[in-house]
């Protein structure tokens, strides 16, 4: 074929005749430059290639990175991995040969994407994101996403929207807030980690994270100052309270100080409790942990401005129908195994005695009825995370029971950017909160809060304003 039947065929000389008169219009220094920028604009993107391959997460444990190439770029993404993973959300695959990263090698999901996912998306628009992701749902045909794995599905879902962004040319968030129906994007408040106990430290603080949440700033960067400020007076506080020792960070930046304090002993108990209000008693770890954030936010002045959250998880910690709230402690008192109802109260009275304004996953991912009544008391905000997992089901469930008044979406739970705008639609049509969470295995991609803000969550979990992977998004 000669240049002229080539051009021809593809009426080339039209596309370049145009490109050519809009750089004289544009009186343009570097016309070759400007006549390939042209040229690419008048073409539509396609997906030309996606690349997969394993990369470690922040704790050292693999995970999946995916490129997705058209012909107007490359586009990275790569996805969060959970300590755990619930019956309830979709699966994540891993090669399971425990001479190999201990089971946790994910070339098996890697191979999936370069081998199976790839053949699929190659020649499809990126901007669809819609027909991107039900392609990939209907290749996999599981309902948990277990054959191609859902951390495959997911970084190629992100990476995607990355590249339907570029083509539109608008920011990630925009085009996030486009796929969703959104015109308003607003800027989430920060719910900053800054003390971590439960199953992620050696501490015998029994909750899973205490964080504080800068509700009164006015804008996100007057947020994020008073997160930075608050943490390391929570340092300097923790140094003169447990030492410097107590100043070590758990996987999200978290401090883990040396919170180990036990009940009263009974016979105290009874005696003091005729000189103090029972409320008080007894200094439990908990108590002692949201004491010393206390004293934190105290000593910067902004007071009226943080609020104080906890993660209880308390999943990791309920035996039948009790809480154990001494789970981790080697000398139990026995004082600390709890009902459901003695749960309600001590969240009741820790309402009372601190600026508590939201609680997460307060009892038992199955303990629907407790979780209804204490929502139902109407004293904060209370988030499903271990109770929902991001599953539309279980979040329809609690919407009909009142079981909860706001979503932790975490989106390896569920496995695609589409399916996360659609559990959020479902949260905020029952007039929810929505937080979006990092995990506790994250990578540097900070996809979460271009998500947040697109989606207009109103809160954004990243952890602690300290490790890289954390601040990354806060930065974002």
């Amino acid at each position: 074929m000669s240049v002229q039947e080539y051009l021809d065929k593809h009426m080339l000389s039209r596309k370049i005749e145009d490109a050519v008169n809009a750089a004289v219009r544009a009186k343009t220094p570097d016309p070759v430059l400007f006549i390939s920028n042209h040229m690419k604009k008048a073409v539509s993107s396609v997906i030309t290639k996606v690349k997969a391959r394993q990369i470690l997460d922040s704790r050292g444990i693999p995970t999946v990175e995916v490129e997705l190439y058209t012909n107007k770029g490359v586009f990275r993404a790569s996805v969060p991995c959970g300590d755990s993973t619930g019956m309830y959300e979709a699966v994540e695959l891993r090669d399971g040969d425990k001479g190999t990263y201990l089971g946790n090698a994910v070339t098996k999901a890697v191979k999936n994407i370069n081998e199976k996912i790839s053949e699929a998306l190659v020649g499809m628009d990126p901007t669809v994101q819609l027909q991107i992701d039900q392609a990939m749902i209907d290749l996999d045909k599981t309902e948990k996403k277990s054959e191609l794995g859902a951390n495959a599905i997911l970084a190629v879902s992100i990476a995607a929207c990355r590249a339907g962004a570029a083509e539109k040319e608008v920011p990630l968030y925009k085009h996030i807030a486009d796929l969703s129906g959104k015109t308003n994007a607003i800027l989430p408040v920060p719910a900053f980690t800054v003390i971590s106990g439960g199953k992620h430290s050696g501490n015998s603080l029994p909750v899973q994270d205490i964080m504080i949440l800068p509700t009164g700033a006015v804008r996100f960067e007057e947020a994020l100052q008073m997160g930075s400020e608050t943490y390391h007076h929570l340092k300097a506080v923790i140094t003169e309270k447990y030492g410097a020792n107590g100043c070590n960070v758990g996987e999200d930046g978290g401090f883990v100080p040396d919170i180990s304090r036990q009940v009263l002993p009974l016979c105290l108990t009874i005696l003091v409790f005729h000189i103090i209000d029972q409320r008080t008693l007894p200094l439990t770890p908990v108590r002692e942990g949201l004491d010393i954030v206390r004293e934190a936010i105290g000593r910067t002045g902004y007071n009226d401005k943080i609020k104080i959250g906890i993660g209880v998880a308390a999943t990791d910690f309920c035996i039948g129908t009790k809480y154990d709230l001494e789970f981790k402690s080697p000398n139990k008192s026995g004082q600390n195994f709890k009902s459901g109802e003695d749960m309600i109260q001590m969240y009741k009275d820790l309402c009372i005695d601190y600026p508590i304004a939201s609680i997460e996953d307060p009892f038992d991912k199955e303990d629907w009825e407790h979780s209804k009544r204490f929502c139902g008391l109407g004293l904060c905000q209370v988030v499903g995370d271990d109770l929902l997992m991001s599953n539309p089901k279980r979040i329809e469930r609690a919407i009909h029971e009142s079981a909860c008044n706001s979503l932790l979406l975490k989106i390896n739970q569920i496995g695609t950017v589409t399916e996360a705008v659609d559990v959020v639609k479902m949260a905020k049509e029952a007039h929810w909160g929505v937080v979006v969470s990092q995990r506790f295995g994250e990578t540097n991609d900070c996809f979460i809060a271009d998500l947040a803000v697109a989606l207009g969550a109103g809160q954004i979990k990243a952890g602690a304003p300290c490790r890289g992977e954390r601040v990354a998004k806060y930065n974002q």
